[in-house]
């Protein structure tokens, strides 16, 4: 693969700064921009020898900078976006407004030459699920109700979706959207409500260890370095332009199983706690019991398999919160 000046919107983020990362090793030259919302510049800071990266502290909302950048790349990965569970209960407007008119601006300036993009999407999309799992990419979706702002996020992450693949078709720019799984991995925050940091925070520190609901729900947890991996790959993967494709892991754990696990690593004291999800986020609240993504597309169109296990995961984040 030829190396490229590539963009990333919100590389100081968790993701995008290991995605920063995996494209220096891969001698790509890499220009972050990031307005620190979300991410931090802690995350970047071991970057900055390097020559081949650069990063501006702005929003993707100043279009007139914006558009330098997206002409100076032959690729834009956008990252930027409001992340969290928590986040998006607490703002929802900020949620739709960052999501929806972000990814529109990058689109339509990508789109002007025709530079190729990688879009950055959640399992979120597929709401409640139909029934069905794996979640396939081109399964039904069924989100909740208007009335319910935890699905905003949801929501405007698919009008994000139907904007690339839109774009694809109609004015011929060069799009793959990514559907990430539950992402973990060192640098990541429990700020936002994730649940892995949260717990393993809440470990170390002795603290009650919450587990919304009853802890049936289940997730799978994939290792970010495995995932910016696959996104790096997909970048270069013409056979993804127009596609949508799951990352993620299918070693599925329920996150009362998951807390259990993490006492026993960290070796603490603290209790597990059940906390009702109207006490955790909003009246009504409603979660997703199953999350398991079908990596067959992915597996076909780069090799993908993930190769850590949760054991190896859970490890690689207790490392980095005990430092």
């Amino acid at each position: 693969m030829p190396t490229m000046n590539i963009l990333i919107t919100g590389g100081a983020g968790f993701i995008g700064s290991h995605l920063c990362e995996e494209l220096l090793r891969r001698g790509h030259a890499v220009h972050v921009i990031d307005d620190l919302s979300t991410g931090s510049i802690g995350n970047i800071e071991h970057l900055k020898s390097s020559h081949d990266f650069k990063y501006t502290i702005a929003s993707i909302f100043d279009s007139a900078l914006l558009a330098e950048l997206v002409d100076w790349s032959d690729a834009v990965c956008h990252l930027a976006a409001a992340v969290g569970v928590r986040l998006i209960v607490e703002d929802p407007v900020r949620t739709i407004e960052t999501n929806v008119h972000g990814t529109e601006t990058v689109l339509s300036l990508a789109a002007r030459k025709k530079k190729r993009v990688l879009l950055t999407s959640t399992s979120e999309v597929y709401g409640k699920g139909t029934g069905r799992v794996p979640f396939r990419e081109d399964d039904d979706t069924v989100l909740g109700a208007t009335s319910k702002s935890r699905w905003s996020y949801a929501a405007s992450k698919a009008i994000d979706e139907f904007l690339a693949l839109a774009y694809w078709k109609q004015k011929g720019v060069p799009t793959t959207v990514v559907r990430l799984f539950n992402t973990v991995g060192p640098r990541q925050t429990g700020q936002y409500g994730m649940v892995v940091p949260t717990l393993v925070g809440q470990a170390l520190r002795g603290s009650p260890m919450t587990v919304f609901g009853d802890g049936s729900q289940s997730r799978c947890f994939a290792l970010v370095n495995e995932v910016v991996v696959a996104m790096a790959d997909l970048l270069s993967c013409k056979a993804s332009y127009g596609l949508v494709v799951n990352i993620g892991s299918n070693e599925e754990v329920t996150i009362k199983e998951l807390a259990r696990r993490i006492k026993a690593m960290t070796r603490s004291k603290s209790r597990i706690v059940h906390v009702p999800y109207d006490k955790a986020y909003e009246s009504g609240f409603e979660d997703m019991q199953r999350r398991i993504p079908d990596l067959a597309r992915i597996k076909k169109l780069i090799g993908y398999r993930p190769k850590a296990t949760l054991e190896q995961i859970l490890s690689s984040v207790i490392a980095h919160l005990k430092q």
